[in-house]
């Protein structure tokens, strides 16, 4: 469990939901443990470095020779940004769709259901007025893979795929703040912001007696001149 100090802002899973238009979260996609995405937390040192290994440690690794496509179905995304000094906490479901489907084919193969023709005179009508790709879902190189093998009915090896991530939450906003060898009861290797700012208010009040008595002194100096 993170301390609360860690966590500046967090959105639920349900509050994510509720922002979008169309939620998806299929409780399948739960079976299998995420893959672990790291932007910018190479090269920051060894606290960020325990942060790092603190994430990876509570997924298990994944094996890019051995892994089953089909398991690969969610990303959890940990992104520092630099000006904030924060971690950005993301969490996405994988979606694959084949390129140049329709959304009313894909319904179609996916459900296995016959729908409504009778407004149709020939089934060949229902497939032309479903088209070819809605123009929301342009082709983008970027975000085509040719699957090595088949993932499902609709996604077929040697085939592409376009991938597409959605959100589903939770989101938070994180600090780190304390980095502590061994299992609470080690040293502390970062410390606390909190502290830092009593230690900064302490700091900076003892300055201020500081100048004062460097007032006093520099007052003293001048009246031993003056004598």
């Amino acid at each position: 469990m993170l301390p609360a100090r860690w966590i500046e802002e967090y959105s639920l899973a349900a509050d994510i939901a509720n922002s979008q238009k169309r939620p998806r979260c299929p409780p399948g996609i739960f079976k299998n443990s995420p893959l672990v995405v790291l932007g910018g937390l190479t090269g920051l040192g060894n606290p960020f470095r325990s942060l790092v290994e603190y994430f990876q440690h509570m997924f298990p690794s994944v094996d890019p020779t051995t892994v089953k496509l089909a398991t690969c179905q969610r990303i959890l995304l940990l992104k520092h940004d630099k000006e904030k000094d924060v971690i950005e906490f993301r969490h996405y479901s994988i979606k694959l769709q084949p390129v140049g489907v329709s959304r009313r084919i894909r319904k179609l193969m996916q459900n296995n259901q016959v729908p409504d023709l009778g407004e149709f005179e020939d089934v060949s009508e229902f497939v032309k007025k479903a088209g070819y790709g809605s123009e929301s879902e342009a082709d983008d190189e970027a975000a085509m893979v040719s699957l090595p093998s088949d993932i499902d009915k609709l996604n077929r090896a040697s085939r592409k795929s376009a991938v597409r991530l959605q959100e589903i939450g939770p989101r938070m906003t994180m600090r780190l703040v304390k980095v502590e060898a061994g299992l609470c009861s080690g040293d502390v290797l970062y410390p606390w912001p909190v502290e830092k700012e009593v230690v900064g208010k302490k700091g900076t009040e003892t300055g201020e007696v500081e100048g004062q008595e460097d007032d006093s002194e520099a007052t003293d100096e001048s009246e031993d001149e003056m004598v």
